[in-house]
């Protein structure tokens, strides 16, 4: 996810572990439906970044970071 071959880091504000979850989401009042968002989160921070876009009504998806980056 970093693109220079670095693993991702948690999108957290201020976390630096490494990352091991994707959550994919948008807003619906700006995105169509095609395009989403992507996140990063560790493990500690996984169901906080869930949260904080559930509690906002935004489409998501969560899913473990290595299995998301090997499908197509």
């Amino acid at each position: 996810m970093s693109g220079d071959g670095s693993p991702a880091q948690c999108s957290r504000a201020g976390c630096r572990a490494p990352a091991s979850w994707l959550i994919r989401w948008r807003n619906p009042r700006i995105h169509s439906a095609d395009r989403w968002k992507s996140w990063v989160a560790c493990d500690e921070h996984r169901d906080y970044l869930r949260e904080f876009l559930a509690a906002r009504s935004f489409p998501l998806d969560v899913s473990r970071l290595d299995r998301a980056v090997s499908e197509p």
